[in-house]
């Protein structure tokens, strides 16, 4: 008695600290529904819409972009005068003697100041080639960031695709234990009376145990499918998630797909830019073999230079040849290595080519394989169903076991699940086939979201003298 006082005693809470319990336990609660991941509708297009408005890997990639773009200003900054302002003040001390013997001493403040401004006239083609250069591999960033929008609309979609039929699975291993469960009860109470064996019992137990793993199973794949889902749309996804229709785009046939492909496909698009570029800048190191020739003028005032309180001014214009004769072999090197380099842009080119034809021609006949597997297990369901309803009746007359009902079944889950797959695979190969024929894009997809539009940050800083620009 004493020690159960004791404990009493010293567990037991005042109406304070419950309190205080009470709200700290709620406040946990609300942060923990605050920072819950908002749900997000069970559509796919609304799936697609929060990728592409939020994924941030895209948003990274167009900033990408925009820092790209500058090379362009750069490039043709080179058709610009320079103006540079100098200024320079300090002391000067002269000491100087005479034949008299006598010394003299003069302290002087000499002050400058002065303008100076050169205009290139011509750089050997150089800037001609730079500009192009610089242009062309912004094309070709555009084109990897319609590249990495369609694989990120595709990874979207196959994660939403994913979950559908990871979910329905579920489902149908949930029916299947219950229903597992119901023949278990019933083999019970059939052996109970002398119906069937011990043996028919231990059969409908293992097959419900299986049952149960397989749903523990679909659980796990369910939950991964999720979080996939997450991290590519920055949303939970709903439950009972629905089979959406297949886009359109499918071309009439095999020969067609892999012609879009090797043309439309955003890798073919970024590699034959890089190809011209490659050549733009075998032109732009060539021009500095070339000559130079600028314009330079300088204004400049000296104080104080000559003597105690004189000034001089200084007007220049000139024009100024200049004759590369030897370089230390740096530039011919430099010549050699970017021939190269475009040689290997341009074998990339049809590497690229090829592999978007590979992965059209995969993908259609992929969907063409995934389309007959559907229409097969449709098929099979409406067997299988009708077959499971006979066997039932004639196990209820004793000309089946049950093993036979279990069996039949089994068939039918299995056709289900395989058409949910098959569904699935049907319209994840869809959207590849989109993919590579470069048409995975929200502007084909016509997705109701404002469309970024690179070229409006390209028009801003292509011919920007000065300044800079808010954060876009």
């Amino acid at each position: 008695m004493g020690s159960t006082i004791f404990h009493n005693k010293h567990t037991r809470s005042g109406p304070g600290e419950i309190t205080t319990r009470i709200i700290a336990t709620l406040f946990v609660a609300a942060m923990l529904l605050l920072n819950q991941p908002k749900a997000q509708a069970g559509t796919l297009e609304e799936a697609l819409i929060a990728t592409y408005l939020s994924n941030p890997s895209l948003s990274a990639s167009r900033a990408g972009l925009r820092a790209t773009d500058e090379a362009v200003s750069q490039a043709v900054s080179n058709w610009r005068p320079t103006v540079k302002f100098t200024a320079s003040s300090g002391v000067a001390i002269n000491r100087s003697s005479q034949r008299s013997g006598g010394a003299k001493s003069q302290t002087r403040q000499p002050t400058s100041l002065g303008l100076n401004l050169t205009q290139p006239l011509f750089r050997g083609g150089r800037t001609v080639a730079q500009t192009s250069e610089a242009v062309n591999t912004v094309k070709a960033a555009r084109a990897r960031l319609t590249g990495l929008e369609q694989d990120l609309l595709l990874a979207a979609a196959t994660a939403y695709l994913d979950v559908y039929r990871d979910e329905a699975v579920l489902n149908l291993n949930k029916n299947n234990e219950a229903v597992l469960t119901r023949q278990l009860e019933a083999t019970q109470d059939r052996f109970q009376v002398g119906e069937i064996t011990r043996t028919d019992v231990h059969q409908a137990e293992a097959r419900l145990a299986n049952s149960t793993a397989d749903r523990i199973q679909s659980e796990a794949t369910l939950a991964t499918a999720q979080a996939i889902y997450l991290k590519v749309t920055g949303n939970q996804p709903s439950s009972n998630l629905t089979l959406p229709a297949l886009p359109a785009g499918k071309p009439v046939n095999r020969e067609v797909a892999i012609e879009e492909a090797s043309q439309n496909n955003p890798n073919v698009i970024a590699a034959q830019f890089d190809a011209r570029a490659g050549a733009d800048l075998i032109k732009a190191v060539s021009g500095e073999l070339r000559p130079e020739i600028a314009f330079t003028a300088s204004a400049k005032r000296n104080y104080n230079s000559a003597g105690i309180s004189t000034r001089i001014d200084n007007f220049e214009a000139l024009i100024t040849l200049s004759v590369p004769l030897y370089q230390s072999g740096a530039v011919y090197s430099r010549l050699r290595q970017s021939k190269q380099q475009a040689a290997d842009l341009r074998l990339r080119v049809d590497l690229a080519q090829r592999n978007a034809a590979e992965q059209a021609s995969r993908a259609w006949e992929t969907l063409l394989s995934a389309r007959a597997r559907v229409t097969s297990f449709k098929t099979a369901i409406v067997s299988a169903t009708i077959a499971f309803e006979g066997v039932e009746r004639e196990a209820a007359v004793g000309s089946r076991t049950v093993l036979d009902v279990l069996d039949a079944e089994q068939e039918l889950l299995d056709a289900r699940v395989s058409l949910i797959r098959a569904q699935r695979d049907e319209a994840v190969t869809m959207y590849e086939l989109l993919s590579a024929m470069g048409k995975l894009t929200a502007l084909y997809l016509q997705l109701p979201v404002e469309l970024y539009d690179p070229n409006i940050h390209y028009l801003l800083v292509r011919d920007k003298v000065s300044g800079d620009l808010q954060e876009q």
